[in-house]
């Protein structure tokens, strides 16, 4: 849902500004006199203005102006920031679904299964930390891992033990065909050793 609202906002947003970038630059390189244009055309010519000072008085006279321009403003920093916020939050799963065999299923909570990852991450050969977060659907589960290395893992290794104990585990006890998972590897600092 956040995705398809992130694609209209910007699509909008770009038609916007690229209609208005035109609207400007016709007007600025004076492109009006060779090329045939609207009668309800914003821009005669270098120096004009989007809103004439005549304009700007009449409007400025109506009860109405102020309230209306206040309100529309308020509602575009809203919704701005509404879309800022909602940005970075991403949405946890709260529950999966596990096949019982018994055609019902049962409901795991996210949470549980999140922790007994982390658990099994932590535990592997040069693991320092993990932190797993699962999103997606509760029947098509997805996992975002980072797990904090130590100084003498080898990130192959860990990657591959990762995929084939914890994930399996995870993917097998909760009867799942697959778990796609994204993996972000850091490394513990340290301080560095002298040799010799």
């Amino acid at each position: 849902m956040l995705r398809t609202v992130n694609r209209v906002l910007v699509g909008l947003a770009g038609v916007v500004l690229l209609a208005l970038g035109a609207a400007v630059l016709i007007g600025a390189l004076d492109l009006q006199r060779h090329v045939t244009l609207p009668s309800a055309w914003p821009f005669d010519g270098p120096r004009d203005v989007l809103l004439a000072r005549a304009d700007r008085r009449k409007w400025r006279s109506a009860g109405w102006w102020w309230p209306v321009v206040i309100a529309a403003l308020a509602l575009a920093v809203l919704l701005a920031l509404w879309w800022l916020l909602a940005q970075p939050r991403r949405r946890r799963l709260r529950e999966v679904l596990v096949d019982s065999g018994d055609e019902e299923g049962a409901l795991v909570r996210g949470h549980a299964l999140e922790s007994v990852l982390t658990a099994e991450a932590e535990s592997l050969d040069g693991v320092d930390r993990a932190h797993v977060t699962l999103s997606g659907s509760r029947t098509a589960p997805e996992a975002r891992v980072g797990l904090t290395l130590a100084p003498h893992a080898a990130p192959a290794s860990a990657l591959h033990r990762l995929y084939t104990e914890a994930l399996t585990h995870a993917r097998a006890s909760a009867g799942l065909v697959r778990l796609p998972a994204e993996v972000r590897l850091r490394a513990v600092r340290h301080r560095a050793e002298r040799v010799g």
